[in-house]
């Protein structure tokens, strides 16, 4: 399942908002720093596409389908800012850097690095 990596943004910011609470469009907006009318058609788009529905009251909700791609993005780049900032990097250009790699690295490079992190040690911080 591939999309573009500015729909895999989108989906990545509801899943935060939602963690939040409830997520409506001037949400996704404010969050993304997007017009409202941007979010609007971009909302429609994944309404249409099923990744969201959207309930009576404008509130967006991740379907299945749009919570995959979500989750797997926010999992990339979590990873990414540590990798990264445990080789260095400060924080904010971290997290710069990870969501410009986190769309286009390999699904085999991610759960290598993924391995390799994860039999790191680090000291308590």
């Amino acid at each position: 399942m591939k999309i573009q990596a500015s729909a895999e943004d989108y989906l990545e910011a509801i899943l935060v908002l939602q963690e939040r609470g409830k997520v409506r469009a001037i949400d996704i907006a404010n969050h993304m720093s997007f017009s409202k009318p941007t979010i609007s058609i971009k909302m429609k788009q994944f309404r249409d596409n099923g990744y969201i529905t959207l309930e009576a009251d404008r509130t967006i909700h991740l379907t299945d389908k749009g919570a995959e791609i979500a989750t797997r993005i926010h999992e990339r780049h979590n990873l990414l800012v540590k990798v990264l900032t445990a080789i260095g990097v400060n924080e904010s250009q971290a997290r710069e850097d990870a969501c410009k790699i986190e769309h286009n690295i390999s699904e085999t490079t991610f759960e290598c690095i993924k391995k390799f992190y994860d039999g790191l040690k680090f000291p308590e911080q």
